[in-house]
């Protein structure tokens, strides 16, 4: 079956009077030839009704067949003297047409929340730069702070990146004088910065 709607062969939209209360009472018990007459007979105007509902031709297709998925196996529970065959099976796709419009809505809402949630924050880079200006603006006055040998080992070991075996080696110092020097030096830029332990 086509999903794309034939027209009757007058080219009209059937109505309940031809028929389609007989073809339904077919389909319910089980004739796939009724069906087959009933979904030509009706669904160009289904399919219709779908696309002025969701706006979109690939879900108003999908939405006409969950609707004809839904007429054969729902078909037993039509009553025509609660009305006639074309109004119940409107009625069916306009409900699944306003559900997927709905389901739509709501991934679209679920799709902005997250990309609010997951969007990177902007962030004042003039602002951070200054503050990391300062902070070595700091830190440079207190090195003056420190005696000379604390100076030059903590230089080499923070500022140069040497290890404290190297910075020994170019001081010629012991490996623990080294470390000393490095250690008293950096307790009294934590005095003079004032850094809480």
């Amino acid at each position: 079956m086509s999903i794309f709607p034939p027209r009757s062969s007058a080219g009209t939209v059937p109505t309940s009077g031809d028929g389609l209360e007989e073809l339904l009472a077919r389909c319910a018990r089980g004739d796939q030839d009724a069906f087959a007459r009933l979904y030509d007979a009706t669904s160009a105007r289904l399919y219709g009704l779908a696309l002025r509902v969701v706006r979109n031709p690939a879900h108003a297709e999908e939405v006409t067949q969950e609707a004809y998925l839904e007429i054969w196996r729902t078909s037993a529970r039509f009553d025509p003297g609660r009305g006639n065959a074309i109004s119940w099976l409107m009625t069916i796709t306009h409900r699944r047409a306003v559900d997927r419009v709905r389901s739509a809505s709501a991934a679209d809402r679920r799709d902005d929340v997250y990309e609010q949630r997951t969007r990177p924050r902007p962030y004042d880079v003039t602002a951070e730069d200054a503050h990391r200006s300062l902070e070595a603006h700091r830190v440079r006055k207190a090195l003056q702070q420190l005696t000379e040998t604390q100076r030059k080992a903590v230089e080499l070991a923070y500022l140069g990146g040497y290890t404290h075996t190297e910075v020994a080696s170019l001081l010629d110092l012991p490996l623990g004088t080294a470390k000393t020097r490095i250690r008293d030096g950096l307790i009294r830029l934590r005095d003079t910065m004032g850094v809480e332990r």
